[in-house]
């Protein structure tokens, strides 16, 4: 097979412009890695594409939620129908996982206003 590029010259790794580069590299990997910031420092800034009203009270939110997991739900077991193998079964575990998210959901509602 040929080889596009040729084989990099022999370098002495000892060499005054290896270490040089090392060094750089290396110190460049500790500013890269270094964790000790602080996080809350930084001011956080709320972003305006999606917002949720802070005004909505908490069980329309649940309500709200409770509806977007069933659909999610019904879109999850349509899809796998659909299916073989595989893909189903996870699909299938996907809509188990959101239909007990709906559950906890539907739950907190009932403890919000608990049916008569």
């Amino acid at each position: 097979m040929f080889k596009v590029t040729p084989n990099p010259p022999d370098t002495d790794p000892a060499s005054p412009s290896e270490n040089l580069n090392s060094k750089k590299l290396h110190e460049a990997a500790e500013r890269a890695l270094d964790f000790h910031f602080n996080i809350k420092a930084t001011e956080r800034k709320l972003g305006r594409m999606f917002i949720v009203n802070p005004e909505i009270d908490v069980e329309t939110l649940l309500a709200h939620a409770c509806e977007s997991l069933a659909s999610a739900n019904v879109m999850t077991m349509d899809l796998a129908d659909h299916m073989d193998g595989p893909s189903r079964n996870s699909l299938l575990g996907i809509a188990q996982v959101i239909m007990l998210g709906e559950l906890a959901v539907n739950r907190a509602l009932d403890q919000l206003d608990p049916p008569e």
